[in-house]
């Protein structure tokens, strides 16, 4: 196993408790909290997520000098045993064959041993602490696109053949903006969110995992798959919080810490928001998989 890709506890300590957050950061007027705290802190993490989407540039320009690797990266824990709608949208991809990708399909073994050639034992130990498919899916999308990069799509989304070439011509990680309106239990369309200027306290912020653009080492990546090893790794029993251990939660957990470093470090934001991710692709929700507790929002945290 690399050794080299063991971050440990020193990637936590590296938030100088003293530095504070003024109310000219992100809108943020608490003057006591570090970046850690604020991205740990549900209503605060909400808010920075909300001022980074409305202050942020989002404009790509050409620069050769980081390179995303052409590959597309999919997951489904039994590669030998995939249903036949799921297939379905992984072939919709197909035309990326001819865009000169790589396109990779995952399942546990093959992520497994993945890890086992590029990781050392502590995230092997994570990867098999997730217990839920979903789980193993989240954790090993980081550890890919930490070591090689690429684009990360889930296995049930249906390609809508728009050309997505110019989201490779920079250096910048890319993710998706979300938004949940916890009055009607219903998200939010990124048209409605994302031209909105004022803040709701009942809508919730925040970033999906997938899809995940990026460059190899990208320093979120490290953040998030660091965030969730530990959390895997310090619990005595099993992890059933996918949400903010693996998925969403905890890239955007990941992402709030990681930009107000940036900013505290006077360093240029390194990350893109494709709100516009709808016109390229969609989750496909009748699945049969779906009824079952292969799905992890219906999973009781028991056996699948």
């Amino acid at each position: 196993m690399n050794e080299d890709y063991y971050f440990g506890e020193a990637l936590f300590a590296q938030v100088d408790s003293n530095r504070k957050v003024s109310e000219s950061n992100f809108g943020i007027s608490l003057n006591k909290l570090s970046p850690l705290d604020i991205s740990e802190d549900d209503d605060l993490r909400s808010s920075c997520i909300w001022h980074l989407i409305h202050n942020s540039e989002n404009e790509i320009f050409q620069d050769t000098t980081t390179i995303i690797p052409h590959i597309l990266i999919q997951f489904w824990d039994n590669a030998e045993a995939i249903p036949t709608d799921v297939q379905k949208c992984i072939n919709s991809w197909q035309p990326f064959d001819e865009y000169g990708f790589d396109r990779l399909l995952f399942d546990d073994e093959s992520a497994k041993n993945f890890i086992i050639n590029n990781f050392n034992r502590r995230y092997l130990d994570a990867f098999e602490r997730c217990k839920h498919p979903a789980m193993r899916s989240d954790y090993f999308r980081l550890c890919y696109i930490y070591k090689k990069g690429g684009f990360y799509v889930d296995a049930d989304d249906i390609y809508k053949g728009v050309d997505i070439e110019a989201w490779f011509n920079d250096g910048k990680l890319k993710i998706q903006p979300l938004c949940y309106d916890t009055t009607t239990d219903l998200m939010i369309s990124a048209a409605d969110f994302v031209s909105t200027r004022k803040y709701s306290n009942h809508l919730i912020y925040y970033v999906n995992n997938d899809p995940i653009i990026a460059p190899p080492s990208h320093p979120l990546i490290r953040m998030a798959l660091e965030r969730s090893t530990k959390i895997l790794l310090a619990s005595k029993n099993n992890v059933k919080n996918i949400q903010s251990t693996t998925g969403p939660g905890n890239l955007t957990a990941s992402l709030v810490r990681h930009a107000l470093e940036l900013k505290y470090a006077g360093n240029a934001q390194d990350f893109l928001f494709i709100a516009n991710w709808d016109d390229v692709s969609l989750p496909q929700w009748p699945l049969e998989y779906r009824k079952d507790k292969r799905n992890w929002r219906i999973w009781d945290g028991n056996g699948i």
